[in-house]
């Protein structure tokens, strides 16, 4: 049985997807699996059981990249074809049955939608799929040793932003005496091209204690590294989704993105939202997503904080006890 398993360009996107994967991969046994996806999201998939290929979606003049992808799968005789691009490749190939997206519901998180593609009564979680090679190299980028905090203070677009020093101070209230993880290391991930928005909180960290990961490796093993983390605080982004996928306490931060849609989905995943509101934030004068700078300045370090003890909180509650 051939899966074809058409996914998102953006990482956090594709993360969100996995769950719909996972769920292939444990109730269909016999199906192998091909994975289209952005380059940026490919290394995530290389890893997942049965894989025959993942092919990038390298994005050419006149949407030829499609045509590229329509080549190399037109040959196979597909069982299934789960199209989350809503793309013309789907259309043009033959399967057995072919399920594509359909428009997001307005009130519903992006896993439980995908969920409903499928008819399933029940939500998968997002997870990331590691070979042992992806858990070496975490383990050399963040050796054994004290626990780790894990900021992210950056995001695909300036409006989401948090403030570095707002970052750096959270840091300092939750690794210090008294905090949730005092004498804690602190790693500071990011994408080699978000460095201006890493450095300076690197450079407010002591230097024995903190964990330089920007542009250190790919999504993948950067999934490996979250997952040796104590805790996640992080923008509304890509790593934001993988910390939640591999299952530690993670705190997303909103603002001009809607948590109803995004936040870290799981029972260890919380959101904290700005004081003005995602509507106002949208609808102000002048606002355009490319341009506009941070809308994240109403968000407080103290409301941060305080997030980040209730989630610690909650996901250290015993089995039995009752998560909110």
């Amino acid at each position: 049985m051939r899966v074809l398993f058409i996914t998102s360009n953006r990482l956090g996107d594709a993360v969100l997807s996995t769950g719909l994967l996972d769920h292939l991969v444990r109730t269909v046994p016999e199906a192998r699996f091909s994975i289209a996806c952005g380059p940026v999201a490919a290394p995530l998939f290389r890893a997942v059981p049965r894989l025959d290929r993942v092919m990038p979606l390298v994005k050419r003049r006149w949407s030829a990249h499609w045509l590229a992808l329509w080549r190399q799968c037109v040959g196979t005789p597909w069982s299934l074809i789960v199209d989350l691009r809503n793309s013309v490749v789907s259309r043009l190939l033959v399967a057995r049955r072919t399920v594509i997206v359909s428009r997001p519901d307005d009130a519903s998180h992006r896993v439980v939608h995908l969920a409903g593609l499928l008819g399933l009564s029940s939500v998968p979680s997002p997870r990331l799929w590691f070979a042992e090679t992806d858990r070496q190299a975490a383990a050399a980028l963040i050796p054994d040793g004290p626990p780790v905090l894990a900021l992210a203070p950056a995001a695909n677009w300036r409006g989401k932003i948090w403030r570095a020093d707002r970052f750096a101070a959270v840091a300092r209230h939750l690794t210090g005496p008294g905090g949730l993880l005092p004498g804690a290391r602190v790693a500071v991930l990011a994408a080699a091209g978000e460095r201006p928005d890493a450095q300076p909180v690197l450079e407010a960290m002591a230097p024995e204690r903190r964990l330089d990961l920007v542009g250190a490796a790919d999504p993948l093993v950067m999934g490996a590294c979250l997952a040796r983390c104590a805790l996640f605080v992080g923008n509304d982004s890509g790593l934001m989704h993988c910390a939640a996928a591999v299952g530690i306490p993670t705190l997303g931060l909103f603002g001009p993105s809607r948590p109803e849609h995004y936040a870290p989905w799981g029972a260890c995943g919380a959101a904290v939202t700005t004081a003005i509101p995602y509507r106002q934030l949208v609808t102000a004068p002048g606002y355009d997503h490319r341009t506009t700078g941070t809308l994240m300045d109403s968000l407080s370090i103290e409301a941060v904080v305080a997030a980040a003890e209730a989630l610690w909180a909650r996901s250290r509650a015993t089995p039995g006890e009752e998560r909110a």
